[in-house]
C-alpha cells in the first residue's frame, strides 16, 4: 500500500492530498529516509511524522486497505 494511503486509512493524518504534500515536503520519513508519497508501506516499518513541534513515531504491524475508527489504532504501535 502506499504511504500517503495507509497514513490516511491508519488516521495519523486526516486526509490523503495532506498526507501526499506531507511526503512531499519530507516531513515524513520511513526507517530514517524521507520518503515519498508512493513508497511501498510493509510491515515492521517505522514512520515519523514532523508537524511543527511535534514528532509522532510508530510501528506499523499491518496492512490493511481500510479500517474501521476501531480497527485503525490496531494498524499501528506508537513508539
Amino acid at each position: 500500500m502506499r504511504l500517503d494511503k495507509y497514513l490516511k486509512v491508519s488516521r495519523l493524518i486526516k486526509r490523503r492530498t495532506v498526507a501526499s504534500e506531507a511526503c512531499g515536503n519530507e516531513r515524513v520519513s520511513v526507517n530514517g529516509r524521507a520518503a515519498k508519497a508512493a513508497y511501498e508501506v510493509k510491515v515492521g516499518d517505522v514512520i515519523e511524522i514532523r508537524f511543527g513541534a511535534r514528532l509522532t513515531r510508530v510501528e506499523v504491524l499491518s496492512v490493511a486497505e481500510s479500517a474501521s475508527k476501531d480497527a485503525a489504532a490496531g494498524l499501528y504501535r506508537e513508539l
